[in-house]
């Protein structure tokens, strides 16, 4: 029995001794490491490459601190992201629409699309309520960057300490005021990452706590220091810094301004380069040919980085762990799938108006999950509103939910606006026709956004215009507008396609209109004007007589509007319809109906475009036919033809326009976006109360455009069957 029992407790002890051998070392053994992600814009993205190949390799990452671009990178991975979902987000992205301030056309409110309309250039000066003008605190305000950070980061949920994170991390910025490096370890997520990448004259600076906060990488770009108070053992830091420019590169004042920020970032880079010790490893991937806005180049860059670290494969061996002893980072997966219920929206505003206008567009469901998707639109037809800096939106935890927080910042350059334009065509003959215009929109006359529009054009064609916009409810879905139009304009008639006539008619109208706004993609009016003018034969016959008259009538209008770019469509469709009844009973001279279409139909594939599209105009009943015609002639509308310069009462012309897209379609550059292309008219006028026709005719143009920031400068040359051209030149809108 003795003998038995000793057996048992040698092979007890035996078996004991084994299984502890075999247990794999505790996580408290290994040593905990940092990585260390510097700021440089698009080269950031090596950033991703990085992390690809250390997991690969097997190493764990501990904690991450990391400044402008390297806090995007870093924070994303430290919420959750893989690295496969961070190749995709780089290289899917539309950067260009990322980086602006305007929200994708389709979302914008009805009206403002309307400012496009005419030729004035797309860049607008603000201007604030005591006549100031408005000069903002960066070229951008970060609007669409921000609603992308919010969105990337909602997998987080409302996590507000940063050591609750899969990965802990922290965000760099600082304070422009005081130049000190201010570090977020708890917050709002996006916000600090929003800040952390806040690049100055930029990027407008993001206000924490009272003070403006910009690009980490002036005050601490390699944060080496901040990833040792996380209590790692050792850092990876990965530097992808900009560097320095020769004395023979520096040509410009942009050169010396990325200079200047290069050498700030590069010495306090450096001091924290110092402080590495002998077991800690550094990362520099070749970047010398990748500019700061190559964010096109996505793949290149993150190849860099992953063949930079793959190359240190020797450095990392004592870092590494077996495939199957490996820690996973925790996925949140789960917290998409189930998205916050929604228990209350609550509105923070300091704009021109009132909350519950803020209220109106913000569509999601109380008690239900968040829709993420449809909060995106909204959040960008707010901001098409044009009286906010920036609109945000945050979840706060609660008892039976989460709180939908939307806050609404006043816009500190001003919500008066003004637009300039320039218009110049000549016919090669010596007849040249120049317009230049102007528009100010006073915003938020009222907390429900109430509009006093006024636009100037004087040469060829002499306007004023001005229209005061009063909402009847808090989503100015019905609306009252009342208007002053005036106008000078030349009007030219031909008969069998020679000129017989000039008229210079004079012409002031009044009115007003009850409309209702449809989703933010139509609208519809009904109105009432009046008028009275003057026409006097400018060149012709002497004895065609001098004549004044009066207008009344009632107008019904409808207008549709989804392309997503006015300028160079690609998608969505434009039309427009409008019935006049001129009365006696409204004090018109004559009783007389006219109907007017218009249509324009982009189809895209790729880098080419096609636009289908016409006009067609009627007169019905008129007698008198310089008051009631109608005008064609331009580019690509007759083109060859002067700008307007066939009239008649009734007028028709289908179009077929060809351009292509001559740089990148989906890029981020300083290159400003070319496109050539051809158009192919057939139009015709012809009168009612006499026998001028001008038989259908037939035109072509070809054309250069460049999509500068000021608005598209098209350069086109066109020719028609008529023995005419004309040669084009266009600032604002192309077709």
């Amino acid at each position: 029995m003795h003998r038995f029992l000793s057996w048992f407790a040698s092979i007890l002890i035996f078996s004991i001794a084994t299984a502890t051998l075999a247990e794999p070392v505790v996580d408290a053994e290994r040593e905990r490491v940092g990585l260390v992600l510097s700021g440089g814009a698009a080269r950031g993205l090596a950033h991703i490459g990085v992390l690809k190949s250390l997991e690969e390799q097997g190493v764990t990452i501990d904690a991450i601190a990391g400044t402008s671009m390297g806090a995007v990178v870093g924070g994303l991975y430290a919420a959750g992201y893989r690295v496969a979902e961070l190749e995709k987000l780089a290289t899917d992205l539309d950067w260009q629409q990322a980086l602006s301030d305007a929200p994708p056309r389709e979302d914008i409110p009805f009206r403002r699309k309307q400012d496009d309309r005419d030729f004035l250039v797309k860049q607008k000066l603000s201007f604030r309520d005591d006549g100031s003008l408005g000069l903002p605190l960066g070229v951008l305000q970060g609007q669409n960057l921000a609603l992308l950070l919010e969105k990337l980061f909602a997998r987080a949920g409302a996590i507000e300490d940063f050591d609750q994170l899969p990965i802990p991390f922290r965000a760099v910025a600082a304070d422009i005021a005081s130049g000190e490096a201010v570090v977020f370890s708890q917050g709002h997520l996006a916000l600090a990452v929003r800040a952390s990448m806040s690049i100055p004259a930029v990027l407008t600076p993001v206000e924490v706590d009272g003070r403006l906060l910009v690009d980490g990488g002036i005050a601490n770009n390699i944060p080496v220091d901040i990833a040792r108070q996380m209590g790692v053992d050792r850092v990876i830091v990965v530097d992808i810094g900009s560097p320095l420019a020769s004395t023979e590169s520096l040509q410009t004042v942009f050169n010396i301004l990325n200079q200047s920020v290069a050498l700030l970032t590069r010495r306090n880079s450096e001091a924290q380069l110092a402080t590495l010790q002998a077991h800690d490893i550094l990362v520099q991937p070749t970047l010398s040919g990748f500019a700061v806005t190559d964010f096109s180049r996505a793949q290149d860059m993150m190849d860099a980085g992953y063949r930079a670290t793959d190359a240190l494969q020797w450095r990392f061996a004592g870092l590494t762990q077996p495939l199957q002893e490996q820690p996973k980072i925790p996925s949140n997966a789960k917290k998409i799938k189930n998205a916050p219920l929604i228990s209350a929206v609550r509105i923070q505003n300091t704009s021109k108006v009132g909350d519950e206008v803020i209220r109106y567009y913000i569509r999601q469901t109380l008690g239900e999950p968040l829709d993420i998707e449809q909060l995106q639109k909204d959040m960008g037809t707010l901001y098409g509103l044009e009286y906010f800096d920036r609109v945000e939106y945050r979840l706060q935890p609660e008892k039976d939910g989460h709180a939908l927080v939307i806050n609404a910042s006043d816009k500190r350059t001003g919500t008066d606006y003004l637009r300039l334009g320039l218009n110049l065509s000549d016919d090669l003959r010596g007849d040249s026709v120049f317009n230049i215009g102007a528009s100010f929109r006073m915003n938020g006359i009222n907390r429900l956004g109430a509009e006093w529009l006024s636009r100037l054009q004087m040469g060829d064609h002499q306007e004023l215009y001005t229209e005061f916009y009063q909402p009847l409810d808090i989503g100015s879905r019905y609306f009252l507008s009342s208007w002053l139009h005036g106008e000078v304009r030349n009007l030219k008639f031909t008969e069998a396609r020679a000129p017989i006539a000039e008229y210079r008619l004079q012409r002031i109208r009044y009115g007003f209109n009850l409309g209702r706004q449809i989703a933010t993609n139509a609208e519809v009016r009904f109105g009432v004007g009046s008028g009275w003018g003057n026409a006097d034969v400018r060149i012709g016959d002497p004895a065609l007589p001098d004549f004044s008259f009066k207008e009344g009538y009632y107008q019904l209008q409808y207008a549709f509007d989804s392309l997503d770019n006015v300028n160079f469509p690609r998608s969505g469709e434009e039309l427009r319809l409008s019935a006049t009844q001129h009365a006696t009973e409204l004090g018109s001279d004559e009783r007389y109906r006219q109907w007017l279409i218009e249509l324009n139909k982009p189809l895209n594939w790729g880098a080419n475009t096609w636009i289908v599209g016409g006009r067609y105009g009627r007169t019905l009943d008129a007698k008198e036919v310089v008051t009631s015609s109608y005008q064609i002639g331009g580019a690509q509308k007759l083109s060859g033809y002067r700008e307007n310069a066939l009239a008649g009462q009734n007028v028709s012309i289908g179009r077929l326009i060809y351009y292509r897209r001559l740089t990148p379609v989906r890029s981020f550059s300083l290159r400003l976006p070319v496109y050539a292309g051809l158009s192919l008219e057939r139009g015709r006028v012809w009168n009612q109360a006499n026998d001028l026709d001008s038989d259908y005719i037939n035109a072509m143009s070809v054309f250069v455009a460049v999509d500068t920031p000021l608005g598209p400068l098209n350069l086109s040359y066109g020719i028609n069957d008529d023995d005419e051209s004309a040669l084009y030149l266009n600032l604002g809108r192309s077709f």
